[in-house]
């Protein structure tokens, strides 16, 4: 019965742990070895209590504990320290996503686990808080401080090169018609209208 509750909690896994790792390979191994320690350890899983925490718990550890172990293994190339393409994608979405990707990377790591757990992830405060072992305020606090910094950060990530082109895409008849999307402009408005917890 467990193991059946732990199959359909997969997919809320492989987001959280793709949002942990940002690559999706490591993250299906991630996903892949938390259920192997959970199964494993099912029986100090206490029934009546929440499955979904118990196993982001032991996903988070486990990432952690690979993070641990990567500092003695030899690391490729950091491809976060490329530069920036000279030509620009001809989707404003893909751009929106790295910078999106880009400020969830430079957030302190409890406030963009807190984030991601309870934004990304739909838990409650409750839950993200039973994860990472703190109080429900602490989550909170957290919560708000890492949107403010979010939107702060997604704000002064236009770049003018970014805004010349978006300029210069507006001019064309051709593209006018298209509608823009708005995917930074739907999060920037979800992320200043969410309750703020101070």
């Amino acid at each position: 019965m467990v193991a059946d509750d732990m199959v359909a909690l997969m997919p809320q896994m492989q987001n959280f742990a793709r949002s942990l790792c940002r690559d999706a390979v490591r993250a299906a191994d991630l996903v892949q070895e938390a259920l192997l320690r959970a199964l494993s350890n099912v029986e100090r899983f206490q029934p009546g209590t929440n499955l979904k925490a118990w196993l982001f718990t032991i996903l988070r550890n486990e990432h952690y504990s690979q993070l641990r172990r990567q500092k003695f293994e030899a690391v490729g190339v950091d491809t976060s320290t490329l530069p920036e393409p000279s030509v620009l994608p001809e989707h404003d979405g893909e751009i929106e996503l790295r910078e999106l990707n880009s400020a969830l990377s430079t957030l302190p790591t409890g406030q963009r686990t807190a984030l991601l757990l309870v934004s990304a992830s739909g838990l409650s405060y409750e839950e993200a808080a039973a994860i990472c072992g703190c109080a429900v305020g602490t989550i909170k606090s957290r919560v708000a401080r890492a949107r403010e910094m979010l939107v702060e950060l997604l704000d002064n990530s236009a770049t003018p090169r970014h805004r010349g082109a978006a300029r210069a895409t507006q001019s064309r008849p051709a593209r006018a018609s298209r509608a823009a999307p708005a995917t930074r402009h739907v999060f920037h408005s979800s992320l200043s209208s969410a309750p703020s917890f101070r």
